[in-house]
This record gives C-alpha cells, sequence and structure tokens, in this order.
C-alpha cells in the first residue's frame, strides 16, 4: 500500500476514537465470553480463578463510574472498580494521570484490562486546565487529593499501595505533586515525562528517603529526549529514592501499554 500525504496523520487521528470504541465495546465483556478476553491481560487468559470470577455476575457498586467528564469539562474523574471487588480484604490503587490536552475518560483504557486482570482499583482524572499545573498555581493537586478521598471513602484501598503514574506531562505532574512532603502517594511510576533538576533540590529530603519510583522511557523520545530520563534516575537516586528504571529501545513519545503490567508487577512486590 502506497501512502499519501497527511495518511499518516489520519492514522493518528483515528487512534483517537479508540478509547470510545472500547467504552461502548466494554458492556458486551459481561455477556460475550470473546469480548472479556478481550479486556483480559494475555498473560491472564487462561487464569481459571480469574476467568470465573469474570464470568459470574458484578458485584454491586462496581464496573465503571464517571464523575464531571462531559467533552470539555476539566476536573472530573473516571473510575474502574474491578467487578468481582470485595471489601474484605484492601485493594491498590492506580491513579493514571493523562497527557498534554488529554481527559480522563480516554486514558482510562490504557489501563483498565491490567486493572482489571490483576486486581487494582484504577482513577483516571482530568487536569483542572488545559493541562497539568507545572507552572502557575497549582490547582490539581488539592483536586486529585480530593478526588483520592472520595474513592476511600466507598471503596477499601490498600494504604500501602497507592500509585501515581501518568503520562508526558501528567507524568511531570507526577514529579511535581509526588515529590511534595505531604503527598499520600506511596509509588510514582512517570512515563514519557521530563523533570528538571531543581525539582529534586526543592522535594522533601524525607520524601525521597526510600521513596518507590518506576521510570519508563524511551531511546527514541522526541519530545522528552532520553538523556534527561537518565539525568532524572541518577539525581533521584544521589537523593535516596528507590528507583527502577526502565528504558525501551523502540519507545517514541508515546504510551507503552506493555509497561502496565510490570509496574503492577512492581507495585505488589515493593509494597
Amino acid at each position: 500500500m502506497q501512502l499519501g500525504n497527511g495518511d499518516l496523520i489520519a492514522v493518528f487521528r483515528a487512534l483517537g476514537h479508540a478509547p470510545r470504541a472500547q467504552e461502548a465495546l466494554y458492556p458486551l465483556a459481561a455477556k460475550l465470553p470473546p469480548v472479556s478476553s478481550f479486556f483480559v491481560d494475555p498473560a491472564f487468559r487462561e487464569d481459571a480463578d480469574l476467568l470465573a470470577r469474570l464470568a459470574a455476575p458484578a458485584n454491586e457498586n462496581t464496573g465503571i463510574f464517571h464523575d464531571s467528564t462531559k467533552p470539555g469539562s476539566r476536573g472530573g474523574f473516571s473510575l474502574y472498580i474491578p467487578e468481582y471487588y470485595t471489601p474484605e480484604r484492601a485493594w491498590p490503587l492506580v491513579m493514571a494521570l493523562h497527557g498534554g490536552s488529554g481527559n480522563g475518560r480516554g486514558f482510562l483504557w490504557n489501563w483498565l484490562r491490567d486493572a482489571r486482570s490483576f486486581g487494582a482499583i484504577l482513577v483516571a482524572p482530568t487536569a483542572t486546565g488545559s493541562t497539568w499545573a507545572l507552572m502557575g498555581e497549582d490547582a490539581d493537586t488539592p483536586n486529585l487529593e480530593r478526588i483520592l478521598d472520595s474513592v476511600r471513602s466507598r471503596w477499601n484501598i490498600d494504604p500501602a499501595r497507592l500509585l501515581l503514574t501518568g503520562m508526558s506531562d501528567g507524568g511531570t505532574f507526577c514529579y511535581a505533586t509526588g515529590l511534595e512532603a505531604g503527598s499520600p502517594f506511596t509509588h510514582l511510576a512517570p512515563v514519557a515525562a521530563t523533570f528538571h533538576p531543581l525539582m529534586a533540590e526543592m522535594a522533601d529530603a524525607q520524601r525521597l528517603r526510600g521513596l518507590p519510583v518506576h521510570i519508563v522511557h524511551g531511546q527514541l523520545d522526541w519530545m522528552f529526549p532520553v538523556q534527561a530520563a537518565r539525568q532524572t534516575r541518577d539525581a533521584l537516586a544521589a537523593a535516596g529514592a528507590d528507583v527502577t528504571y526502565r528504558e525501551l529501545d523502540d519507545l517514541s513519545h508515546c504510551y507503552p501499554r506493555e509497561m502496565n503490567a510490570p509496574i503492577l508487577n512492581w507495585l505488589a512486590t515493593d509494597a
């Protein structure tokens, strides 16, 4: 097939409709096993216990919820509670931050399959502005804390496994808010993010000491060159953080969904 001018751009525009397509498809997972399997990590598709839990009727107060996520709205969030959730045990929580100009309702689908497979509560907020508060007044940190408090008031969340992750601007905001002394998050996992050395200097020293940070970056990243990620790894490690670093040789500036499972395994074993 010969591509003409603009065809690649059209492909990327089409990919922007993928979250809406998955959102429309997901309700069929409860009735059609092939659709349910699509929303399961391939490593778990032969897991009889998980498949049995997913085939059972959904428990009360589970599934997908949206709060203030109409097109153009800011500051709301989308939430996924695995259908087999029960309050008898504490569940890990993943708060996943979208990239610049994105929204939580769409970004939810980068993580839902993995949250459903591993058994994690997933929160995907939308920034209060056009992107996260990386400059000027920070309205996003208190909003994230409000959202987290709201979720913790209704579901049993493991206080030792509160992961803040994000892509691009969302990953950078993981650093900006996650290194603050009062941050409630126990683990940080920025992806394709940038980091200024001043962040490490301004961060609370006690907060940094032993803080688990999982960095994912692509060697081909054209927006935030990989050299900056390597410098971030070294700066955080020197400041006392417990840094895990994954550099992908074929990744550009995009979200690597295949890293979700390793991040969740890291969260489980590091807690």
